[in-house]
């Protein structure tokens, strides 16, 4: 088996308020990047997907505030 098809993405959340998340999610290629957006506020478990997928991108400068946990990988531009 490759190692593409054992690659898994790194995400961690960071709930700016009980109906706002921000999302960060490492890269294939060895980045990062983090996105925000408002959800339902039911299960942020759930809801980090659809932040992930229509989120707005973070300013690299905000997201390494909220992700240090991310210092030492490139953010992705």
């Amino acid at each position: 088996m490759s190692i593409l098809h054992d690659w898994t993405p790194t995400v961690r959340i960071h709930a700016l308020a009980n109906k706002v998340l921000a999302v960060a999610a490492t890269r294939i290629e060895g980045t990062w990047a983090a996105y925000c957006d408002a959800v339902p506020g039911e299960s942020h478990g759930v809801e980090l997907n659809a932040v992930l997928a229509n989120g707005d991108k973070l300013m690299e400068e905000v997201a390494r505030v909220l992700f240090p946990m991310f210092k030492d990988l490139p953010y992705a531009r």
